[in-house]
């Protein structure tokens, strides 16, 4: 069973992103906070869960939530501050928008940025840990996922309807065969011949 919270007596937002992997496509993250002493024993990392359920817990979470939010960071942002930066500002981006001010944060993963001077705590695989953040992976999974099946109409070569940007061998082979589009990030390694090859003398 996941656990409520993580701070004693706080109000305390969990946070997670979506599409860190990923070769196109902003980058999603969201804050949740529940209730004092909410469960639900449905609620999971996302990974775990097939995408009917977790579309359909996302209503659930919207409808229980204390309040919730997400935030975006651009391919271009990303490009400008590299992907760790990003995925934290989304984080913070989130937060921002949360209509009640949390006390606390707890974020899935282990790298964070200080928020406003709050409390915080980077859990490993937080996720399956903690309802707030197994809450924050499904609403960050799933806005981003209708992001992309959206950009998958405009651009159908990439299969991102199936891959959601991620770096799978259809993916990469459109890029080798059409070039990178304007939502691919630049600065990422976007086929496996762009790593460096060293010329070797004899």
């Amino acid at each position: 069973m996941l656990k409520s919270h993580y701070y004693d007596g706080r109000i305390e937002a969990g946070c997670d992103e979506a599409g860190r992997g990923c070769l196109a496509g902003s980058v999603y993250a969201a804050a949740v906070i529940f209730p004092p002493g909410y469960h639900n024993d449905e609620l999971n990392d996302s990974k775990q869960l097939t995408a009917r359920r977790r579309y359909r817990l996302r209503e659930i979470v919207e409808r229980d939530a204390v309040a919730w939010a997400v935030g975006i960071v651009t391919p271009e942002e990303i490009d400008e501050m590299n992907i760790l930066n990003a995925s934290i500002l989304a984080m913070h981006r989130a937060l921002d928008q949360l209509s009640v001010r949390p006390e606390a944060v707890i974020v899935d993963g282990n790298r964070f940025k200080p928020y406003r001077g709050l409390p915080s705590a980077t859990i490993v695989k937080g996720d399956g840990k903690f309802l707030s953040i197994a809450a924050a992976s499904i609403l960050a999974k799933t806005y981003r996922d209708d992001y992309m099946d959206l950009l998958a109409k405009e651009c159908p070569e990439y299969d991102w309807l199936s891959n959601k940007g991620y770096p799978t061998r259809k993916h990469r082979a459109a890029i080798r065969q059409y070039g990178a589009t304007k939502y691919h990030r630049k600065s990422f390694r976007l086929l496996p011949e762009e790593e460096l090859t060293l010329d070797f003398e004899e």
